[in-house]
């Protein structure tokens, strides 16, 4: 890493996001000390962190690292009381959160025995045990069905909502539009860009509408582009059009009004995929 700064605001979901290769588990295992940096600080709650500060996060590695020979149960007791819960209130905790997921019958299930995605929401389990204030999800999605991966964000939502900060590592830009609230993009470990999602979906507007409408429009005004249209059945069309000069999206509306019968009107707005191959190209380009 070289010169990174992050600011991962309290109680939010934050998107680390990069390339293969771009740093982000490097900077993942900084902050959960699991190697040490050259220089720069880390902090938690506008403090240095120190070491008991593990204790406060929950970290879910991509590389997945269960006991296979273990029973569920034993092995989420174990990891539970590594993280100073008592037997008691471990297996409370455990059996409200396999009743979560539908698999409260799993308890004496062997990990071997289980799916990839079976032994995912085991080790999701163990991450969130004890309620950490900060969690780290590196590709929590990896080997879950649709199905599981929608109930996986909803819980993931829900620590949020109940005041956990999540980090959250994806390749997966569907994802980050649904769950986060803030990204930071890293290419060859460097930041490019960060802030809030909104700000930044805002930031690449290319002030592009898309307009379906009754009847050909024969021309536009100088405040006004066509950057393409095509009739898609009789008399009806779709056209790309871009403000210009300032022009505020009111008024091209209003000017549509008059000269067609507007079916549909939306602006184009860029994905955060979209986003995501943009930047990284440029940075690769420069």
């Amino acid at each position: 890493m070289s010169d990174i700064n992050v600011h991962v605001p309290a109680q939010s979901i934050y998107g680390l996001l990069g390339p293969n290769g771009a740093g982000k588990t490097t900077l993942i295992r900084i902050i959960t000390q699991i190697i040490a940096a050259d220089r720069g600080s880390t902090f938690i709650n506008g403090r240095p962190m120190r070491f008991d500060d593990i204790r406060k996060i929950g970290y879910l590695p991509e590389e997945r690292g269960l006991y296979k020979k273990m029973k569920v149960g034993e092995q989420l007791l174990y990891l539970a009381q590594l993280k100073d819960l008592s037997r008691r209130e471990a297996t409370e905790r455990i059996r409200v959160w396999l009743r979560k997921f539908e698999i409260d019958t799993w308890w004496d299930k062997k990990i071997e025995d289980l799916s990839k995605g079976m032994q995912q929401k085991i080790q999701f389990i163990a991450t969130v045990l004890h309620r950490p204030d900060v969690i780290i999800l590196d590709e929590p999605f990896s080997g879950f069905d649709p199905i599981n991966v929608n109930l996986l964000k909803d819980e993931i939502l829900r620590l949020r909502d109940d005041g956990s900060t999540i980090i959250f590592s994806t390749h997966r830009m569907e994802s980050v539009e649904e769950l986060c609230d803030h990204i930071s993009l890293i290419n060859k470990s460097q930041k490019i860009i960060e802030g809030s999602k909104d700000k930044i979906k805002e930031q690449f507007k290319s002030n592009t509408f898309q307009v379906r409408h009754r009847g050909k429009l024969e021309q536009l005004n100088g405040s006004f582009q066509f950057m393409g249209t095509e009739e898609t059945k009789e008399g009806i069309y779709h056209s790309h059009i871009k403000l210009i000069d300032g022009m505020k999206t009111n008024a091209l509306l209003s000017y549509l009004i008059e000269k067609v019968e507007v079916l549909s009107f939306a602006e184009n707005i860029p994905s955060m995929n979209d986003i995501f191959i943009s930047m990284v190209k440029e940075d690769e380009d420069e």
